[in-house]
């Protein structure tokens, strides 16, 4: 029978028990994940070089991007690489939830990397059909959801939770649940692939909300602190930590590399996954609302998409924005590409320690 490494060290270590504690293993799993970034990094950018996978630059966006073009895309397989293994390596697969989440993060990754490599081969900025997108994007969002409907155990695991109150919570039975979890999970993937347009833009928000909501994954699988916090108690979630110590190093580890001037995107394969992957985890831990406020930055972005083209349709061809998504009206409206990054970065600071406020402002 084959062990995770954490099982492992923990026979031999039987006595001291402390690769069983959970902070330990969220700790190492950051690690790990942002030491394999390290190390494949550099062999995975020339592997992309070597066969020409660079990005296709849309020509009526800034102009200040057309020297982007060839840069190479798809480093995302990086990220999901990193989170894959450390993930088996340090988990407890015995964990639904970590299957879960896990599933979900590479089904989306694949529907991404579809889409980026008819970019690259075909040489189409569009990609894949959108239609098609969405509708393997919803399949998967779909089977997502109807799995944790259905394998609820508690209410407490199909109840809406309003932050900032004690006792305010919302039943929203199976359907309610359903539908709730579906958009959650494919509009949080693709809002992080909306604002994946600069570099470093999406990628660092992601960490940083992938690190907090790790915090509310620990504090949910624990009785003592989801009581003593007026959380919902959800037996096991407690391990998505792990997997959320995985997606932070394995995200500072690409940043490495993706940092301004880029020397690689992550393209469609590594936001779509990422975005799944925060959904995901905030469904299961009951914390959506929350979620929203942590990732609005990304909201913002995807808000100023559906507002351009509703504006335009509807007015004749007028624009809100100077261009959509947002980041790029600030950028034509003369802040430099680092200065929109940095300051959506202080922004998604300030969001996120809101949303950690909420552990004790109820």
């Amino acid at each position: 029978m084959l062990l995770t490494l954490a099982q492992w060290l923990a026979q031999d270590v039987r006595g001291f028990a402390v690769v069983n504690y959970i902070t330990l293993r969220t700790v190492l799993a950051a690690l790990t994940a942002l030491i394999i970034s390290f190390i494949a990094g550099p062999g995975v950018i020339r592997w992309l070089t070597a066969r020409k996978i660079g990005q296709a630059v849309r020509q009526y966006g800034p102009q200040t991007h057309l020297v982007k073009s060839g840069t190479p895309t798809m480093g995302g397989v990086l990220i999901l690489i990193s989170i894959a293994v450390t993930t088996l390596l340090w988990g407890d697969l015995g964990n639904r939830y970590v299957w879960v989440a896990l599933i979900v993060t590479l089904g989306y990754g694949a529907i991404g990397w579809c889409d980026d490599w008819k970019k690259v081969a075909h040489d189409d900025p569009r990609g894949l059909p959108g239609r098609w997108k969405y509708f393997w994007q919803s399949v998967l969002g779909l089977a997502a959801a109807m799995y944790l409907a259905f394998s609820a155990t508690i209410p407490a695991q199909t109840q809406l939770i309003v932050p900032f109150f004690k006792t305010i919570s919302y039943p929203l039975g199976i359907v309610g649940f359903i539908v709730l979890t579906y958009f959650v999970i494919v509009g949080t993937s693709n809002a992080v692939n909306l604002t994946d347009g600069l570099d470093g833009l999406a990628i660092m928000p992601a960490v940083m909300i992938a690190a907090a909501l790790a915090v509310f994954a620990y504090v949910a699988g624990s009785s003592v602190f989801s009581r003593y916090l007026l959380l919902p108690y959800i037996p096991g979630a407690g391990e998505l930590a792990v997997f959320l110590g995985a997606m932070v190093g394995a995200g500072l580890g690409f940043l490495w590399f993706n940092a301004y001037p880029a020397e690689v995107f992550m393209g469609d394969v590594g936001a779509l996954a990422l975005g799944a992957a925060l959904g995901t985890v905030a469904v299961i831990v009951r914390q959506e609302i929350v979620l929203a406020i942590m990732g609005g930055v990304f909201v913002a972005e995807t808000l100023s998409v559906a507002a351009q083209v509703l504006y335009f349709k509807h007015s004749g061809g007028k624009r809100i924005f100077r261009m959509a998504p947002l980041h790029h009206h600030y950028e034509l409206g003369g802040w430099k590409e680092t200065q929109v990054v940095v300051r959506f970065w202080i922004i998604t600071i300030i969001l996120v320690l809101t949303g950690l406020s909420t552990l004790k402002i109820r």
